[in-house]
């Protein structure tokens, strides 16, 4: 009830300053709950804080909630859900993957920073927590090699570049593949070992992948900058399109 009323308290504040603030609240420490309870908690909490902010005559509040714990990946995921809604070229993200794993035999594909584990975009296809587990394990693996083995001694480059990528093959027959996108994103993909022999098709996938990535990002650099009479700094883009995704795309 404490944690509720700072809730409250800390919500009724930043919505008098701010009508379209978007609140993200993180439930911790749900490690020692079970699953059934873990949802009723959740449920719990979003009904009380919701009637809290409707008694003070506040009815049109942003609300969103995230059961997380230090013991697995929930932080991360759920981190990753707040940073997503910060992207203005998530749509456009999200599609290209759709697109790219449909066209090379992959079942699952992230777009990571490969220092906070965060995964900015992901395709359509539902998350499954262990896998997206097993990726960020896979990335830690391979930045760690990549200190070891891959620069001569008392150098300032970085170690993960362009040519950066890697190949782990489970027990299950399922293979993880890593490859870099800039020195900040690394994709990282799931796929069953029969389809990875079709190597070639997924490279030039990706290169295709890669490139739109980056241009997608270019274009909101290019995006003339205006000032609004209140001092608002906003950008537009004028542009055909025929797919609802600017040309360059």
């Amino acid at each position: 009830m404490e944690a509720l009323n700072k809730l409250h308290m800390t919500v009724s504040r930043a919505y008098k300053v701010n009508t379209e603030i978007r609140f993200e609240v993180f439930i911790h420490k749900v490690d020692g709950l079970s699953d059934d309870h873990k949802i009723e908690t959740q449920r719990d909490i979003n009904q009380r804080a919701s009637d809290d902010l409707l008694d003070s005559g506040i009815d049109n509040v942003h609300l969103s909630f995230y059961l997380t714990s230090i013991y697995d990946h929930s932080i991360f995921e759920a981190l990753s859900k707040v940073v997503q809604k910060l992207i203005p070229q998530l749509p456009t993200l999200e599609n290209l993957l759709n697109i790219f794993i449909s066209n090379s035999g992959i079942e699952k594909a992230f777009l990571f920073d490969i220092v906070s584990k965060i995964y900015i975009a992901t395709d359509s296809s539902p998350i499954d927590m262990q896998s997206y587990e097993l990726c960020c394990d896979m990335i830690d693996v391979v930045i760690d090699i990549s200190c070891i083995y891959g620069l001569p001694e008392e150098t300032d480059e970085t170690t993960f570049d362009e040519l950066s990528c890697s190949t782990i093959k489970l027990n299950n027959s399922t293979v993880l593949y890593l490859r870099e996108i800039n020195k900040f994103l690394a994709l990282v993909c799931i796929l069953r070992e029969e389809n990875f022999y079709r190597q070639g098709l997924i490279d030039y996938n990706f290169h295709c992948l890669r490139q739109a990535t980056q241009d997608a990002f270019q274009v909101q650099l290019k995006l003339p900058v205006k000032m609004d009479g209140m001092g608002h700094i906003f950008t537009s883009i004028e542009s055909t399109e025929s797919n609802g995704y600017p040309d360059l795309l």
